[in-house]
């Protein structure tokens, strides 16, 4: 079940409230009982384990494009 943090705005505590995806944008209280609370933007990261570093492909440098390689640098 995914976990949603919050920061009461009455005490500055910030706590998770773990809830259905359904119930996401749900109201929260803060554990001291203050119900003046703000949903945080939470960010999700993954750890890879082995395997080679992706590869990266770039442009040939005649390749138009961009500011640089564009018209808009006169």
């Amino acid at each position: 079940m995914p976990s949603y943090s919050f920061r009461c705005r009455s005490c500055g505590d910030t706590f998770e409230v773990h809830r259905p995806m359904a119930e996401s944008s749900n109201p929260a209280s803060c554990p001291s009982g203050h119900a003046d609370t703000v949903k945080l933007l939470t960010t999700f990261g993954t750890v890879s384990r082995g395997g080679a570093a992706p590869a990266v492909s770039q442009a040939p440098s005649s390749a138009g494009g961009g500011c640089c390689g564009g018209s808009c640098c006169g």
